[in-house]
């Protein structure tokens, strides 16, 4: 496989500087995700839908903390195998890769996929809350912080 310079040079000479910027927008994608959960009427396939991103970049982050190049991808098992060989402790997290990898597509096209639930779009970011806290320990990151997973009960609204 090859790459660019461009490629080259956003992988591996501004390591700290660019996983710190693929995490810094998952937060984004958290915050998102709080925000129409705390607040409802979202729609859980947006919720969904921004569970895997904030994963994906996660990922993607600790892909370039890792000094691992690689071109554009959406795929959270593609990603998880790239990470394989650098951190093989990659596998605690398989399930919830498993989970959330569906919801790229899925919560995009209409079509022949179901209707989300909200109990899936909690799922969602419970998955994606872990994924966060696996990368944030491999990373030594600072904003490592416990796991909490609020339920959030909106079918009432």
């Amino acid at each position: 496989m090859t790459f660019s310079q461009k490629e080259k040079f956003c992988m591996q000479d501004n390591k700290e500087i660019l996983y710190q910027e693929w995490f810094k927008k998952a937060e984004e994608d958290e915050l998102s995700i709080r925000a129409l959960l705390e607040e409802g009427g979202g729609a859980p396939s947006t919720i969904c839908f921004l569970a895997q991103q904030m994963s994906e970049k996660y990922l993607k982050g600790l892909l370039v903390f890792r000094v691992q190049i690689f071109r554009k991808i959406h795929d959270l098992l593609d990603l998880e195998t790239l990470l394989q060989s650098v951190d093989p402790d990659i596998i605690d997290i398989h399930a919830e890769l498993t989970l959330l990898n569906r919801y790229y597509i899925e919560t995009r096209y209409p079509g022949d996929y179901p209707e989300f639930s909200q109990k899936e779009a909690e799922e969602a970011f419970a998955a994606a809350s872990r994924i966060k806290e696996f990368a944030l320990k491999k990373t030594n990151s600072k904003k490592e912080r416990k796991t909490t997973t609020k339920s959030f009960d909106l079918s009432s609204r």
